[in-house]
């Protein structure tokens, strides 16, 4: 659908299945928001996340990188801490919850793709 700019995981494509990346909007140059489902920047850049003590070491691209290969059957022990973080999105869905209408995809665009990163569909809320 368009999520971080298209520049997450462009160089580790061969990790994950082909189909994932068929219809993918990738960027191997940068970041580019225009990319995004909803063509806002709702991303922090990976440094931000380091400085934060965010990233796990087996998933030297963070969150989404942990979350794929938790979806491939990897169980490492950062699970628990990055699935806390996914529940903590919580908030995010009430919030579009309580002020969008769903099939409202121009309210809220910074935060329905904040969700979209956290693989959170507002469409279907």
């Amino acid at each position: 659908m368009g999520v971080f700019g298209g520049k997450y995981m462009t160089d580790c494509r061969d990790e994950f299945p082909a189909k994932w990346f068929i219809d993918a909007k990738l960027c191997h140059e940068q970041h580019d928001p225009k990319l995004n489902y909803f063509g806002v920047n709702a991303s922090q850049p990976l440094s931000v996340w380091r400085r934060k003590g965010w990233i796990y070491y087996e998933d030297p691209r963070g969150w989404f990188q942990w979350y794929c290969r938790y979806y491939m059957g990897r169980r490492c022990l950062d699970d628990e801490r990055q699935i806390k973080r996914w529940r903590a999105m919580r908030r995010h869905i009430a919030q579009t919850e309580k002020h969008c209408k769903p099939e409202d995809t121009g309210c809220r665009p910074k935060q329905r793709q904040a969700l979209l990163n956290w693989a959170y569909d507002s469409r279907k809320m």
